[in-house]
């Protein structure tokens, strides 16, 4: 399956970066539902509680009522990245099958890196 980004993929590019920049995080997620609300997050890494960027993100738009996903965008270093596999998961539970997870490449442009 050939995927290429849409306006809508590179908005939540977009808001994934802002989110690690307001808070300088290493990394950050936004995930876009099927009603094209978009919800970003950074990692959590509390004594208590671990969540990687892309599961906040998800957990937020669950209990914000989303019950489907249409997008998932990753940004940050080498390692948040490489995380990403691990998510895919996540992105099922509530995406199902077919949702496009993309990133940020070194010269700038979009790179799909999974479709879960």
């Amino acid at each position: 399956m050939t995927h290429e980004p849409t306006a809508e993929d590179e908005k939540i590019l977009t808001l994934a970066r802002g989110a690690q920049a307001r808070v300088g995080a290493g990394g950050a997620a936004c995930v876009r539902d099927t009603e094209g609300r978009t919800y970003a997050a950074v990692p959590v890494d509390l004594a208590s509680l671990s969540l990687s960027a892309v599961q906040l993100a998800v957990a937020v738009a669950a209990g914000s009522g989303a019950t489907g996903l249409e997008a998932v965008a990753v940004v940050g270093t080498a390692a948040d990245l490489a995380a990403v596999q691990a998510d895919l998961p996540v992105v099922r539970d509530l995406g199902g099958g077919d949702v496009p997870v993309w990133t940020r490449g070194a010269e700038g442009s979009p790179v799909l890196v999974a479709v879960s």
